[in-house]
């Protein structure tokens, strides 16, 4: 009988993921700031090196990734042998969760985290557990505090989506340290570059046996569209993961350009510090808008408002005006709007448009 043929249990449960929105009906000039995606690009190099990538189309792309490998090794100062290849950081998310989770185990995400933490351990048989925040940021204490002996992942993001707060490196200490002894702790990265000076967790994987970094190309580098991301870990985490890889799970184009994307730090440098410049001015504007945020850490700001309805009264003004936000009720956070740096036009339209938005509203 058809109705016999059931997915795992908790694959039912999972509510789809949604992107941030690219288009407005009847809205021809739009500006999108709902996907935190760089608004330089990609370097000039990794442009080339995708171009060039197509004379080589009929041959099957290296299944060792050996070259990105050792491009991201020589830039970050890591282990070549350590690190794993994905599309996106999050196929590596989807491989830990397949390599060290499932049913009976428990997943430990916070209230605010990435929608995907929770896809995965269901995905993968396991039980997502949400643990409260502490004023948008990471409380260490009450993810030590849900812990149990069930416990087999703990993923968290620092700096955080949709949030942008980050803990520092004690607390990391403090949680890697007070893990059950048959726990994985998973930094995400995906906004790490961001945050001058800071390795992403890389010194944890290196002092300890029980951390796993993720990193995306995504973000800063400008590859969004290529989906390429990279896991550092232990030995034995890496080798559990490519067992779990499909052998060619990166094209030719997305190996090339993301190599040449990882060896330009020029344009890293460049874009954070843009970034830094115009996140900076784009949240003191809002504030004086009375539209406060945390400090960001990342290529976004999470903008407050007084309560659900003015967050989504002033999304629906903007979207008619060609601005495309993220609204983050989905995260917990219903009053809030998520906005990605822009380049500097960008930044001021969204800066214009709360204006007459709060000048409407008088």
């Amino acid at each position: 009988m058809r109705n016999a043929i059931r997915p795992r249990p908790g694959i039912l449960d999972i509510q789809p993921y949604r992107g941030g929105d690219s288009q407005v009906e009847g809205v021809d000039d739009v500006v999108k700031l709902s996907s935190n995606e760089n608004p330089f690009g990609p370097s000039e190099a990794a442009r080339e090196a995708f171009v060039k990538s197509g004379h080589a189309l009929h041959r099957y792309p290296s299944s060792d990734h050996r070259a990105l490998r050792e491009a991201i090794a020589r830039v970050h100062g890591l282990d070549a042998e350590r690190i794993i290849c994905g599309a996106g950081s999050d196929e590596i998310l989807a491989f830990l969760c397949q390599g060290y989770a499932g049913p009976g185990d428990e997943v430990i995400h916070t209230e605010h985290g990435f929608a995907m933490y929770r896809i995965y351990a269901l995905g993968a048989g396991a039980t997502p557990v949400e643990v409260p925040e502490r004023n948008r940021v990471v409380d260490v204490g009450a993810i030590l505090a849900a812990c149990t002996d069930r416990t087999r992942l703990v993923f968290i993001a620092n700096p955080a989506n949709p949030t942008g707060t980050m803990i520092g490196s004690d607390e990391i200490s403090r949680l890697a340290a007070g893990l059950p002894e048959q726990a994985l702790l998973v930094l995400d990265g995906a906004y790490a570059e961001y945050v001058e000076g800071f390795d992403g967790g890389a010194g944890f994987v290196e002092s300890r046996d029980n951390v796993v970094m993720t990193r995306t190309f995504s973000k800063i580098h400008g590859l969004g569209g290529l989906r390429v991301g990279w896991g550092y870990g232990p030995a034995h985490v890496i080798e559990v993961l490519n067992r779990l890889r499909g052998p060619f799970n990166l094209s030719t184009p997305q190996l090339q350009a993301a190599e040449a994307a990882v060896r330009d730090t020029d344009h890293v440098a460049r874009c954070r510090a843009e970034n830094a410049r115009l996140r900076a001015w784009l949240a003191g504007a809002l504030k004086e808008l009375d539209v406060p945020s945390d400090p960001s850490h990342a290529n976004f700001i999470l903008a407050r408002f007084s309560d659900r309805q003015e967050a989504e009264a002033c999304n629906a003004f903007l979207r008619s005006r060609g601005i495309i936000l993220r609204p983050v009720a989905g995260y917990g956070l219903p009053a809030a709007l998520r906005i990605t740096v822009g380049d500097e036009a960008s930044c001021r339209r969204v800066v214009h448009a709360v204006a007459q938005f709060r000048g409407k509203r008088k």
